[in-house]
């Protein structure tokens, strides 16, 4: 089985505290073995337009489609998207397997070790 990711891009409330989410996400994935890595960012750099109101973005790993199932049915997952949801002006979700197209390099620090 291919290896499978859940990409969500959010757009928050007026007066949310986009930090407690973050903090309460991050407790989420730390808890759950089925989550193989979890990644998040800001938009800092798009215009307005193009970004439609949303300004963030989270993606978590997973070995399959099947531990991402299991990471849905899981009591603390249920308990998050509660409080995720209420929090929440627009989303986008997108849950996919992986088709790589180019792998990921090295890091030249560890390509090559320094001469004596």
């Amino acid at each position: 089985m291919a290896e499978f990711k859940h990409l969500v891009v959010a757009k928050f409330k007026e007066g949310v505290v986009v930090e407690d989410i973050i903090k309460g996400m991050k407790d989420l994935v730390s808890d759950i073995d089925a989550v193989r890595s979890f990644e998040w960012g800001q938009d800092l750099e798009s215009h307005e337009m193009l970004r439609q109101g949303f300004t963030h973005s989270f993606l978590m790993a997973f070995n399959n489609k099947e531990e991402y199932t299991a990471f849905l049915a899981h009591p603390k997952h249920v308990e998050f998207s509660a409080t995720f949801s209420v929090a929440i002006d627009k989303v986008i979700l997108l849950d996919f397997p992986i088709v790589l197209a180019k792998p990921i390099k090295p890091s030249e620090t560890t390509a090559a070790e320094p001469s004596a």
